[in-house]
Protein backbone atom coordinates (compact mmCIF):
# COMPACT_ATOMS: atom_id res chain seq x y z
CA UNK A 1 0.00 0.00 0.00
CA UNK A 2 1.15 3.54 -0.71
CA UNK A 3 2.21 5.38 2.45
CA UNK A 4 -0.84 7.55 3.01
CA UNK A 5 -0.86 9.67 6.15
CA UNK A 6 -3.38 11.63 8.14
CA UNK A 7 -1.75 15.01 8.63
CA UNK A 8 -3.02 15.73 12.14
CA UNK A 9 -1.82 12.36 13.42
CA UNK A 10 1.57 12.56 11.69
CA UNK A 11 2.18 16.08 13.01
CA UNK A 12 1.08 15.15 16.53
CA UNK A 13 3.64 12.35 16.87
CA UNK A 14 6.40 14.21 15.05
CA UNK A 15 6.48 11.84 12.06
CA UNK A 16 6.59 14.90 9.79
CA UNK A 17 7.01 18.63 10.26
CA UNK A 18 4.72 21.21 8.70
CA UNK A 19 7.52 22.15 6.33
CA UNK A 20 7.92 18.50 5.26
CA UNK A 21 4.17 18.14 4.85
CA UNK A 22 4.16 21.01 2.38
CA UNK A 23 7.38 20.13 0.55
CA UNK A 24 7.31 16.33 0.46
CA UNK A 25 3.62 15.45 0.38
CA UNK A 26 0.56 16.09 -1.78
CA UNK A 27 -2.92 16.53 -0.38
CA UNK A 28 -5.32 13.80 -1.51
CA UNK A 29 -8.32 14.79 0.62
CA UNK A 30 -8.82 16.95 3.65
CA UNK A 31 -6.22 15.81 6.20
CA UNK A 32 -5.06 12.93 3.94
CA UNK A 33 -1.68 13.18 2.22
CA UNK A 34 0.58 11.03 0.05
CA UNK A 35 4.32 11.41 -0.74
CA UNK A 36 4.99 13.43 -3.88
CA UNK A 37 5.46 11.47 -7.09
CA UNK A 38 3.18 8.59 -6.08
CA UNK A 39 0.52 7.45 -8.54
CA UNK A 40 -2.49 6.27 -6.59
CA UNK A 41 -4.16 2.99 -7.51
CA UNK A 42 -7.82 2.15 -7.02
CA UNK A 43 -6.73 0.34 -3.85
CA UNK A 44 -4.92 3.44 -2.56
CA UNK A 45 -7.87 5.69 -3.38
CA UNK A 46 -10.18 3.38 -1.45
CA UNK A 47 -8.03 3.68 1.66
CA UNK A 48 -7.55 7.43 1.22
CA UNK A 49 -11.32 7.93 1.06
CA UNK A 50 -11.82 5.79 4.16
CA UNK A 51 -9.18 7.85 5.97
CA UNK A 52 -10.92 11.05 4.84
CA UNK A 53 -14.07 9.81 6.60
CA UNK A 54 -12.14 9.58 9.85
CA UNK A 55 -12.01 5.81 9.37
CA UNK A 56 -15.73 5.66 10.10
CA UNK A 57 -17.28 5.03 6.67
CA UNK A 58 -17.43 1.74 4.81
CA UNK A 59 -15.83 1.24 1.41
CA UNK A 60 -18.17 0.23 -1.43
CA UNK A 61 -18.42 -0.33 -5.18
CA UNK A 62 -15.23 -0.23 -7.24
CA UNK A 63 -13.28 0.76 -4.12
CA UNK A 64 -14.52 -2.28 -2.22
CA UNK A 65 -13.66 -4.50 -5.18
CA UNK A 66 -10.09 -3.15 -5.19
CA UNK A 67 -9.81 -3.60 -1.43
CA UNK A 68 -11.03 -7.20 -1.76
CA UNK A 69 -8.26 -7.91 -4.27
CA UNK A 70 -10.19 -7.69 -7.54
CA UNK A 71 -8.02 -6.68 -10.48
CA UNK A 72 -8.66 -4.22 -13.31
CA UNK A 73 -10.47 -1.60 -11.25
CA UNK A 74 -9.89 1.91 -12.67
CA UNK A 75 -7.15 3.86 -10.91
CA UNK A 76 -8.42 7.25 -12.02
CA UNK A 77 -12.07 7.03 -10.97
CA UNK A 78 -13.70 8.36 -7.81
CA UNK A 79 -13.58 6.34 -4.62
CA UNK A 80 -16.88 5.00 -3.28
CA UNK A 81 -18.11 4.95 0.31
CA UNK A 82 -21.26 4.28 2.29
CA UNK A 83 -22.18 5.61 5.72
CA UNK A 84 -19.92 8.65 5.49
CA UNK A 85 -20.84 11.54 7.78
CA UNK A 86 -19.31 14.43 5.83
CA UNK A 87 -20.15 16.13 2.58
CA UNK A 88 -17.84 14.48 0.08
CA UNK A 89 -15.37 16.11 -2.33
CA UNK A 90 -15.81 15.52 -6.10
CA UNK A 91 -13.47 12.51 -6.17
CA UNK A 92 -15.41 10.59 -3.52
CA UNK A 93 -18.92 9.25 -4.15
CA UNK A 94 -20.97 8.54 -1.05
CA UNK A 95 -23.88 6.14 -1.57
CA UNK A 96 -26.96 6.54 0.59
CA UNK A 97 -28.65 3.17 0.16
CA UNK A 98 -29.40 1.03 3.20
CA UNK A 99 -27.16 -1.93 3.97
CA UNK A 100 -27.84 -4.97 6.11
CA UNK A 101 -25.26 -5.75 8.78
CA UNK A 102 -24.40 -9.00 6.99
CA UNK A 103 -23.57 -7.03 3.83
CA UNK A 104 -20.51 -5.50 5.49
CA UNK A 105 -17.22 -7.14 6.40
CA UNK A 106 -13.77 -6.08 7.57
CA UNK A 107 -10.85 -6.39 5.18
CA UNK A 108 -7.34 -5.38 6.23
CA UNK A 109 -8.90 -3.59 9.18
CA UNK A 110 -11.21 -1.55 6.95
CA UNK A 111 -14.99 -1.82 6.82
CA UNK A 112 -16.26 -2.57 3.33
CA UNK A 113 -19.15 -4.23 1.57
CA UNK A 114 -18.96 -8.01 1.37
CA UNK A 115 -17.88 -9.63 -1.89
CA UNK A 116 -21.48 -10.55 -2.72
CA UNK A 117 -22.80 -7.06 -1.97
CA UNK A 118 -19.90 -5.51 -3.90
CA UNK A 119 -20.65 -7.61 -6.98
CA UNK A 120 -24.35 -6.79 -6.61
CA UNK A 121 -23.57 -3.06 -6.66
CA UNK A 122 -21.16 -3.28 -9.58
CA UNK A 123 -23.54 -5.37 -11.66
CA UNK A 124 -26.33 -2.81 -11.17
CA UNK A 125 -24.43 0.43 -11.43
CA UNK A 126 -22.02 -0.19 -14.32
CA UNK A 127 -22.79 -0.38 -18.02
CA UNK A 128 -23.50 -3.99 -18.98
CA UNK A 129 -20.12 -5.03 -20.42
CA UNK A 130 -18.13 -3.22 -17.75
CA UNK A 131 -20.43 -4.70 -15.13
CA UNK A 132 -19.71 -8.23 -16.34
CA UNK A 133 -15.96 -7.52 -16.38
CA UNK A 134 -16.00 -6.20 -12.83
CA UNK A 135 -18.29 -8.89 -11.45
CA UNK A 136 -16.05 -11.50 -13.10
CA UNK A 137 -13.09 -9.88 -11.32
CA UNK A 138 -14.79 -9.96 -7.91
CA UNK A 139 -15.80 -13.60 -8.37
CA UNK A 140 -12.24 -14.50 -9.36
CA UNK A 141 -10.61 -12.62 -6.49
CA UNK A 142 -12.90 -13.73 -3.68
CA UNK A 143 -14.12 -17.18 -4.68
CA UNK A 144 -17.79 -16.34 -4.27
CA UNK A 145 -20.33 -17.65 -6.76
CA UNK A 146 -23.04 -16.07 -8.88
CA UNK A 147 -25.54 -17.69 -6.51
CA UNK A 148 -24.08 -15.70 -3.60
CA UNK A 149 -24.72 -12.47 -5.49
CA UNK A 150 -28.20 -13.64 -6.46
CA UNK A 151 -29.07 -13.97 -2.76
CA UNK A 152 -28.45 -10.23 -2.33
CA UNK A 153 -30.46 -9.50 -5.46
CA UNK A 154 -33.45 -11.49 -4.19
CA UNK A 155 -33.48 -9.37 -1.04
CA UNK A 156 -33.84 -6.24 -3.17
CA UNK A 157 -36.28 -7.09 -5.99
CA UNK A 158 -37.21 -3.48 -6.66
CA UNK A 159 -33.70 -2.03 -6.60
CA UNK A 160 -32.61 0.36 -9.33
CA UNK A 161 -31.12 -1.41 -12.37
CA UNK A 162 -31.95 -4.83 -10.90
CA UNK A 163 -32.80 -6.13 -14.38
CA UNK A 164 -29.35 -5.16 -15.61
CA UNK A 165 -27.83 -7.05 -12.68
CA UNK A 166 -29.84 -10.16 -13.55
CA UNK A 167 -28.50 -10.01 -17.12
CA UNK A 168 -24.98 -9.62 -15.77
CA UNK A 169 -25.38 -12.62 -13.47
CA UNK A 170 -26.63 -14.77 -16.35
CA UNK A 171 -23.23 -14.45 -18.04
CA UNK A 172 -20.80 -13.67 -15.18
CA UNK A 173 -17.98 -16.18 -14.70
CA UNK A 174 -15.06 -16.02 -12.28
CA UNK A 175 -12.90 -18.02 -14.67
CA UNK A 176 -12.06 -14.98 -16.78
CA UNK A 177 -8.43 -13.97 -16.25
CA UNK A 178 -8.62 -10.60 -18.00
CA UNK A 179 -11.19 -8.08 -19.24
CA UNK A 180 -10.39 -9.23 -22.77
CA UNK A 181 -11.31 -12.81 -21.92
CA UNK A 182 -14.63 -11.55 -20.58
CA UNK A 183 -15.24 -9.55 -23.76
CA UNK A 184 -14.38 -12.60 -25.86
CA UNK A 185 -16.84 -14.75 -23.93
CA UNK A 186 -19.54 -12.10 -24.31
CA UNK A 187 -18.92 -11.91 -28.05
CA UNK A 188 -19.38 -15.65 -28.49
CA UNK A 189 -22.50 -15.85 -26.34
CA UNK A 190 -24.12 -12.80 -27.92
CA UNK A 191 -23.49 -14.31 -31.34
CA UNK A 192 -25.70 -17.23 -30.35
CA UNK A 193 -23.03 -19.87 -29.70
CA UNK A 194 -23.33 -22.27 -26.77
CA UNK A 195 -21.95 -20.77 -23.58
CA UNK A 196 -18.27 -21.70 -23.32
CA UNK A 197 -16.63 -23.18 -20.24
CA UNK A 198 -13.77 -21.14 -18.75
CA UNK A 199 -10.33 -22.35 -17.63
CA UNK A 200 -10.71 -25.86 -19.03
CA UNK A 201 -8.24 -28.22 -17.33
CA UNK A 202 -6.12 -30.42 -19.59
CA UNK A 203 -4.63 -33.46 -17.88
CA UNK A 204 -1.69 -35.71 -18.64
CA UNK A 205 -1.80 -39.50 -18.80
CA UNK A 206 -1.91 -39.84 -15.00
CA UNK A 207 -4.60 -37.24 -14.47
CA UNK A 208 -2.49 -34.26 -13.44
CA UNK A 209 -3.63 -30.86 -14.71
CA UNK A 210 -0.79 -29.64 -16.92
CA UNK A 211 -2.48 -26.91 -18.97
CA UNK A 212 -5.62 -24.83 -19.02
CA UNK A 213 -7.51 -23.44 -21.99
CA UNK A 214 -8.98 -19.94 -21.57
CA UNK A 215 -12.45 -20.96 -22.70
CA UNK A 216 -14.15 -23.39 -25.02
CA UNK A 217 -16.41 -26.39 -25.37
CA UNK A 218 -14.82 -29.55 -23.93
CA UNK A 219 -17.62 -31.75 -25.25
CA UNK A 220 -16.41 -30.92 -28.78
CA UNK A 221 -12.76 -30.31 -27.92
CA UNK A 222 -12.84 -26.78 -29.28
CA UNK A 223 -10.84 -24.17 -27.38
CA UNK A 224 -10.58 -20.40 -27.73
CA UNK A 225 -7.63 -18.44 -26.37
CA UNK A 226 -7.10 -14.72 -26.06
CA UNK A 227 -3.45 -13.87 -26.68
CA UNK A 228 -2.19 -10.47 -25.57
CA UNK A 229 0.48 -8.50 -27.42
CA UNK A 230 3.37 -10.38 -25.83
CA UNK A 231 2.19 -13.61 -27.44
CA UNK A 232 2.83 -12.09 -30.86
CA UNK A 233 5.91 -9.93 -30.18
CA UNK A 234 7.99 -11.92 -27.68
CA UNK A 235 10.00 -14.67 -29.46
CA UNK A 236 10.18 -16.88 -26.37
CA UNK A 237 6.45 -16.52 -25.72
CA UNK A 238 5.69 -17.20 -29.39
CA UNK A 239 7.81 -20.36 -29.35
CA UNK A 240 6.04 -21.53 -26.21
CA UNK A 241 2.68 -20.91 -27.85
CA UNK A 242 3.67 -23.11 -30.80
CA UNK A 243 4.52 -25.93 -28.39
CA UNK A 244 1.28 -25.33 -26.52
CA UNK A 245 -0.85 -25.50 -29.67
CA UNK A 246 0.88 -28.68 -30.82
CA UNK A 247 0.22 -30.21 -27.40
CA UNK A 248 -3.50 -29.45 -27.71
CA UNK A 249 -3.59 -30.68 -31.32
CA UNK A 250 -2.04 -34.00 -30.28
CA UNK A 251 -4.92 -34.42 -27.84
CA UNK A 252 -7.48 -33.73 -30.57
CA UNK A 253 -8.33 -30.13 -29.70
CA UNK A 254 -9.18 -27.52 -32.31
CA UNK A 255 -7.92 -24.12 -31.17
CA UNK A 256 -9.06 -20.63 -32.13
CA UNK A 257 -6.53 -17.91 -31.27
CA UNK A 258 -7.76 -14.35 -30.83
CA UNK A 259 -5.71 -11.15 -30.62
CA UNK A 260 -6.73 -7.71 -29.36
CA UNK A 261 -7.07 -6.54 -32.96
CA UNK A 262 -9.32 -9.50 -33.82
CA UNK A 263 -11.54 -8.79 -30.84
CA UNK A 264 -11.81 -5.07 -31.37
CA UNK A 265 -11.83 -4.77 -35.16
CA UNK A 266 -12.78 -8.20 -36.54
CA UNK A 267 -15.34 -9.67 -34.12
CA UNK A 268 -17.39 -11.31 -36.87
CA UNK A 269 -14.29 -13.13 -38.07
CA UNK A 270 -13.69 -14.43 -34.55
CA UNK A 271 -17.22 -15.81 -34.39
CA UNK A 272 -16.98 -17.37 -37.86
CA UNK A 273 -13.76 -19.17 -36.93
CA UNK A 274 -15.32 -20.46 -33.70
CA UNK A 275 -18.41 -21.65 -35.58
CA UNK A 276 -16.26 -23.39 -38.21
CA UNK A 277 -14.26 -25.18 -35.51
CA UNK A 278 -17.42 -26.29 -33.71
CA UNK A 279 -19.05 -27.63 -36.87
CA UNK A 280 -15.84 -29.42 -37.88
CA UNK A 281 -15.75 -31.03 -34.44
CA UNK A 282 -19.24 -32.45 -34.88
CA UNK A 283 -21.33 -29.81 -33.14
CA UNK A 284 -24.85 -29.84 -34.57
CA UNK A 285 -25.77 -26.83 -36.67
CA UNK A 286 -28.76 -26.24 -34.41
CA UNK A 287 -26.35 -25.52 -31.54
CA UNK A 288 -24.98 -22.49 -33.38
CA UNK A 289 -28.23 -21.45 -35.05
CA UNK A 290 -27.96 -17.95 -33.58
CA UNK A 291 -25.09 -17.12 -35.94
CA UNK A 292 -25.16 -15.51 -38.42
CA UNK A 293 -28.94 -15.07 -38.67
CA UNK A 294 -29.24 -13.31 -35.32
CA UNK A 295 -28.28 -9.66 -35.59
CA UNK A 296 -25.78 -9.90 -32.74
CA UNK A 297 -23.98 -6.77 -33.92
CA UNK A 298 -26.82 -4.60 -32.62
CA UNK A 299 -26.29 -5.74 -29.03
CA UNK A 300 -24.49 -3.38 -26.60
CA UNK A 301 -20.93 -2.60 -27.64
CA UNK A 302 -18.30 -4.89 -26.14
CA UNK A 303 -16.05 -1.92 -25.51
CA UNK A 304 -18.69 0.33 -23.98
CA UNK A 305 -17.76 1.90 -20.68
Amino acid sequence: MTKLIMADEALAVGAVTRRELVSRFVKVHRNVYVPRGIELTAYDRAIAAWMWSGRRASVAGVSAAALLGARWMPDDGPAELVRAQHRSPPDIVVHSGALRDDELCTTRGISCTTPARTAYDLGRNCAFTVGVIRVDAVLAATGISVDDVAVVARRNPGARHIRRLRRVLEIADGGAESPQETRLRLLLVRAGLPRPVTQIPICDSVGRVVRRIDLGWPQWKVGVEYDGAQHWTDPAQHAGDIDRLEFFADLGWRMVRVSANHLRNQPEGVVRRAVAALLAAGCAETAVVGFPTRDWRTTPALWAS
